[in-house]
C-alpha cells in the first residue's frame, strides 16, 4: 500500500517562502507519477505542481498550474524517496491545505497547512 505524509507547512508572510516534503512509502517514488494538491476552505481541490516518474527522464518532467507557475519547484530525491514543492513569492490565495499523491494511487495524506498572511 502506498502512503504518502506531508510536512513542511506553516503559517508564512506574503513573499516568504516554504518547502514541503512528501515523504513516500510502499512504492520507490522514482517509479511514481507524483503531484501537488491544493484545498482551500469552501474550494474543490486543484492540482498545483507534477512530475513525471524517471521512465521518461531521470529527473522527471515538471508542469505547473498558471497560478503557481514561476513560484513553485516540484522536485524529487530518489534516494530519500520524498518530494519536494519549493514555494517561493507566497500570495495570500496560496493558503491552502497541501497534499501529495501519486496520480495511479486513490488514498490521500492527511496534508499539510500553508498558511500566507500578515
Amino acid at each position: 500500500q502506498v502512503q504518502f505524509v506531508e510536512s513542511g507547512g506553516g503559517l508564512v508572510q506574503p513573499g516568504g517562502s516554504l518547502r514541503l516534503s512528501c515523504a513516500v512509502s510502499g512504492s520507490s517514488v522514482s517509479t511514481l507519477f507524483m503531484g501537488w494538491y491544493r484545498q482551500a476552505p469552501g474550494q474543490e481541490r486543484e492540482g498545483v505542481a507534477a512530475i513525471t516518474s524517471s521512465s521518461i527522464t531521470s529527473s522527471g518532467i515538471t508542469s505547473y498550474a498558471d497560478s503557481v507557475k514561476g513560484r513553485f519547484t516540484i522536485s524529487r530525491d530518489n534516494a530519500k524517496n520524498t518530494v519536494y514543492l519549493q514555494m517561493n513569492s507566497l500570495k495570500l490565495e496560496d493558503t491552502a491545505v497541501y497534499y501529495c499523491k501519486a496520480v495511479s494511487v486513490n488514498s490521500w495524506g492527511q496534508g499539510t497547512q500553508v498558511t500566507v498572511s500578515s
